[in-house]
């Protein structure tokens, strides 16, 4: 496959994603600052691409999250966060779905709420984005809207952990593989979204996504 093409999203193992991973967050939703990354897994299976719909499952309250996501080059075990560049093969722009309804009750309960973050199309990703072409990942724009509207408009510099700390952190414990994607947080403003919805995100000038919401 050339570097234009790379179809990550159909050779990863996992999806390892960072929550409360931004300032802005944090302040809007009155929560202490992390002191570690928080991290949790999707299934592959969530997985969709431009051309699919999210699907929103039956009784689920959704919210969309965009995020910046990172695709790993080559295996990563107990890497330093100054390695972490030579391991990383790409980037993609993504949303991180959320049912919150679901992930509330779990709560709640005690209860795991891995179904919350797993639900199938609950990973839309953009097309794969050559490593050359973003020189800072943590120091670029993204953006959401709905309808249209606005929602979300945040620079990765705000993020808490940054791209090397964060994968450095989880090879620790994890053991990360070529195709495996890092979902690296989002700021606030995370909107619900319901059937009939379109969402729209953006990263810089390198790449645009627009998906149909629909019911499951």
């Amino acid at each position: 496959m050339t570097s234009s093409n790379v179809e990550f999203w159909k050779l990863g193992k996992k999806i390892a994603g960072a929550g409360l991973n931004y300032k802005a967050l944090c302040l809007e939703r009155k929560l202490p600052i992390p002191k570690t990354p928080v991290i949790f897994l999707k299934p592959t299976s969530s997985y969709i691409i431009e051309g699919q719909n999210i699907e929103i499952p039956k009784e689920f309250v959704v919210k969309e999250e965009i995020e910046l996501g990172v695709i790993i080059g080559k295996k990563c075990k107990n890497i330093k966060p100054s390695q972490v560049v030579d391991h990383i093969m790409g980037y993609c722009l993504a949303l991180d779905l959320t049912s919150t309804s679901f992930l509330d009750e779990a709560r709640a309960k005690g209860l795991p709420w891995a179904l919350g973050k797993g639900f199938d199309t609950a990973c839309p990703v953009s097309s794969f984005i050559p490593k050359e072409a973003i020189p800072d990942p943590d120091n670029v724009n993204l953006w959401c809207r709905v309808n249209g509207e606005l929602k979300q408009d945040a620079n990765t510099s705000d993020m808490i952990f940054s791209v090397g700390e964060l994968i450095s952190y989880i090879s620790s414990l994890m053991t990360l593989e070529p195709y495996d994607l890092i979902l690296t947080g989002s700021s606030k403003g995370v909107a619900e979204i319901k059937p009939g919805d379109i969402v729209e995100g953006g990263l810089e000038h390198l790449v645009k996504f627009k998906f149909p919401v629909k019911s499951a």
